[in-house]
């Protein structure tokens, strides 16, 4: 893989829904849904650091790698303007991000063969939007601050998660460049099987890879459940490329999963034989987690038939 921290040699797992799981499991408020509100409330703290434990604890059972992000979806500048912080307020609050990461995951470092400490760049507009009319210049110079940020205090990697549109995509990858940070682009899909702005996920590796000079280490699938993503999905080239899904727990649309004001879980069993599936068909997808609605149920089916 290119650019890549990843072992060729191990399957890796991901931490699954962590901010439905806080939101609508431990009751503890996001606003903007952005889980770094959180760093200083000891409660909250607690019920975080917990929850990483039992997903650490899966990947521990498993022999798998762990590729492990955090509270930092929406610590972008727009962002975190929102909630009153500067871009110095901004690289303080990613390395306390990071540094959680690195510490609940020290006690696993005889038991997990590989352990990647990532940071989450999220989209700058609405996830479930089409992203606006941003191009790929101004997406570059808007991530940078993160990226940069994510780069002093000593990320392995940075997972841009839930991308809705190329240019942003193409932006975000030349900055982590620029950056010297690898990175993992995550696309989400639409119930038609497509980016929210309309192209289809083969077109949207396909531009980026082509507008990046192949520079991300890998891309993704996140916040889509199997009926969406699995007609997006065919046998060409472009899908050496994915190397990993992460998946909802549920097949309801994704606005009104939203509207529900209380966690859908799904089925974790069938969650879990899916993506099992899913990786007989394309053994090199090998990192693999969850998104909203899943939790360390999610995680171990998705061991058992993928890991072994």
């Amino acid at each position: 893989m290119a650019n890549s921290p990843l072992r060729d040699d191990l399957i890796y797992l991901t931490e699954a829904g962590t901010e439905t799981e806080v939101l609508y499991k431990h009751g503890h408020e996001l606003p903007h849904f952005a889980m770094f509100t959180l760093l200083d409330d000891p409660k909250a703290m607690e019920d975080i650091k917990a929850m990483y434990g039992r997903y650490l604890d899966v990947m521990a059972e498993a022999g798998a790698g762990a590729m492990i992000c955090g509270l930092d979806y929406r610590l972008s500048p727009d962002w975190a303007g929102l909630l009153g912080h500067d871009e110095t307020a901004l690289a303080d609050i990613q390395l306390r991000c990071i540094e959680l990461l690195r510490e609940v995951s020290a006690p696993y470092s005889d038991r997990i063969p590989h352990i990647l400490v990532g940071g989450c760049i999220g989209p700058r507009g609405d996830a479930y939007g089409t992203g606006g009319t941003m191009t790929a210049d101004e997406a570059e110079a808007y991530h940078m601050t993160q990226l940069a940020a994510l780069r002093a205090a000593g990320a392995d990697i940075a997972c841009a998660m839930t991308f809705n549109n190329i240019p942003e995509a193409i932006g975000v990858t030349r900055a982590a460049e620029r950056i010297g940070l690898p990175i993992a682009v995550y696309f989400s899909l639409d119930s038609k099987s497509r980016l929210n702005s309309g192209p289809s996920l083969r077109e949207a590796v396909e531009t980026t890879e082509a507008e990046t000079g192949g520079y991300a280490a890998f891309y993704g699938l996140n916040c889509s459940h199997p009926v969406e993503f699995e007609p997006a999905i065919d046998t060409g080239d472009w899908m050496a490329r994915m190397r990993s899904v992460r998946p909802n727990a549920s097949k309801m649309e994704k606005i009104a999963l939203c509207k529900l004001g209380h966690l859908e879980d799904g089925d974790p069993v069938e969650l879990g034989k899916q993506l099992g599936e899913l990786h007989e068909r394309f053994p090199h997808l090998n990192v693999l987690g969850g998104c909203c609605g899943t939790d360390e149920r999610h995680l171990r089916e998705i061991a058992r038939n993928v890991v072994g």
